[in-house]
């Protein structure tokens, strides 16, 4: 995994954290979902790559 997609992956963790909690704060439970889905989507990513790394060592 490089740098850059770890960076992306944090970044897009971060946000979603932010969504949900600015969703929870506020009511909105559309934004709130929206968030988690933006933190399952990096964590996603995130295991994928290392799947990837997991393949490319071998």
């Amino acid at each position: 995994m490089s740098l850059g997609d770890k960076i992306k992956n944090a970044a897009k963790k971060l946000s979603g954290r932010a969504k949900e909690a600015t969703g929870r704060a506020t009511g909105n439970e559309r934004l709130e979902t929206e968030g988690k889905r933006d933190q399952v989507k990096a964590d996603l990513r995130q295991a994928a790559e290392k799947v990837r790394d997991a393949f490319r060592k071998r």
